[in-house]
């Protein structure tokens, strides 16, 4: 048994090590002690996506909580923003979600959010750790008078659409729009499609009829074929792309051409230093981020920071730095005036709202970046040593920088989530990069592959 938690909470194949019934019990348990105070009863939201599996996880963690003396808060099917959202405003001790975000059914994982809404920092995860792999819990567990009782909420998502609808400007409408809307079968297919209809926004709705397996199937963030299809059917607008937990956003415009969240980030932090509410002028990316956003951010007189990958290191910039608008080229979006972690839904709001106050459809705000041909490849490994330790990977490196100079970048780096290699070629033109990219892979796969 090893560390349980990666850069995105615990995620694993459902109903198998560590994503199965005992570790949710124990993670139940583990949060309840680690929040419990005197005279107080701990509470904890739970909520998830549409995966088969969450019923089952649901349970677990329901048991975990009040064998420990907490108090659970079961809301069913909500998006993660909106589990962390439900969190804040019931002033609960902790929200967890049950969501393996963008992967397939056959995957689950664990989130935990804190009261504030934030996700937990690494000393938290690892006292969770400690206390579940030292086989802690069983001695900590009080007698059966102190037992806690769970409770269903029924009308969380009345009021996280009214938190939504908040994020847009009252003075706009988006009537007279019409959005194409792919829910992934995931955890935004209620909210999403009643939020912009409230709105007042022309809606087709696709891939929203979840049935536990379907979640993330060839459909959602990752897979836009249909949607740059029916935007183009229907002569849309906006076609709007969510992951299966609904944290994140893939945009198309109104030629059927998708938009990266790079592009995204730039058309909002431009709008915000437009009213005078880009504050420190900032912007916060990741690593990962295509090269063409610092050049778009330099020619608008934005400053950029490049963060860690992943949302909670964007996040922590963002705290320190003192930005209100952050996230990662994938569409993770963070906008600090209205949330305290990527939401999916959010960021479509505050890009609808970029298209109504500028009057321009999507296509002609997304050229304000030029976007270098970039070239991912995702190679599978069988352990994930210091790439600095790899001479055969490092030469291909060096090797490919020397090449590029100044015009591109390589970035090597596992995933938090998966056993796989991450290699990114940055260059002058899609050949170039192509070539590069599969060299640098090639060494990965001969190497640790």
């Amino acid at each position: 048994m090893g560390k349980l938690f990666g850069t995105d909470g615990i995620r694993g194949e459902a109903n198998r090590y560590p994503m199965d019934a005992h570790i949710a019990f124990s993670v139940g348990q583990a949060v309840t002690y680690l929040l419990k105070k005197p005279r107080h009863t701990t509470r904890v939201i739970i909520g998830k996506d549409t995966r088969i599996s969450g019923y089952m996880l649901e349970g677990s963690l329901e048991s975990g909580i009040t064998s420990m003396g907490g108090n659970p808060y079961l809301v069913g099917v909500l998006p993660t923003p909106g589990i962390a959202y439900v969190t804040q405003s019931m002033r609960a001790d902790a929200g967890i979600v049950i969501s393996a975000s963008h992967n397939p059914y056959q995957d689950n994982g664990l989130k935990i959010f804190s009261g504030n809404g934030l996700k937990l920092s690494d000393e938290q995860e690892e006292r969770i750790e400690s206390l579940i792999l030292g086989n802690q819990l069983p001695e900590k567990v009080p007698p059966t008078r102190e037992m806690g009782r769970a409770y269903r909420l029924e009308d969380v998502h009345g009021r996280y659409i009214v938190f939504l609808k908040n994020a847009f400007p009252r003075d706009l409408s988006m009537e007279g729009m019409k959005i194409v809307l792919d829910t992934a079968n995931g955890a935004t297919y209620k909210v999403a499609p009643e939020t912009f209809f409230e709105l007042g926004a022309e809606l087709e709705v696709i891939h929203n009829t979840p049935n536990g397996l379907n979640i993330n199937d060839h459909c959602g963030s990752q897979h836009t074929q249909d949607l740059r299809e029916r935007v183009v059917e229907t002569g849309a607008d906006i076609g709007l792309a969510f992951d299966g937990d609904g944290d994140r956003l893939i945009a198309v415009d109104e030629k059927g051409r998708e938009i990266s969240g790079d592009q995204v980030l730039i058309i909002c932090a431009r709008q915000l230093k437009e009213k005078g509410r880009l504050k420190n002028d900032l912007l916060i990316s990741t690593v990962m981020s295509n090269l063409g956003l610092k050049v778009a951010c330099k020619k608008y007189g934005i400053k950029h920071h490049a963060s860690k990958v992943g949302d909670r290191y964007v996040l922590e910039d963002m705290f320190r730095l003192g930005a209100v608008i952050g996230g990662e080229e994938a569409g993770h979006m963070i906008f600090l005036e209205h949330h305290t972690t990527g939401d999916g839904i959010i960021t479509a709001i505050q890009l609808i709202a970029a298209m109504a106050e500028t009057g321009k459809p999507l296509s002609e705000l997304a050229n304000m970046m030029e976007i270098y041909p970039q070239k991912l490849i995702n190679v599978d490994v069988k352990s994930k040593p210091e790439v600095s330790s790899l001479p055969q990977v490092m030469k291909a490196i060096h090797q490919v920088e020397a090449e590029l100079g100044d015009n591109g970048r390589v970035l090597v780096r596992y995933s938090g989530t998966q056993n796989m290699c991450r290699v990114m070629v940055e260059g002058p033109t899609h050949e170039i990069t192509e070539k590069y990219c599969h060299q640098i892979a090639d060494a990965v796969k001969a190497s640790i592959g």
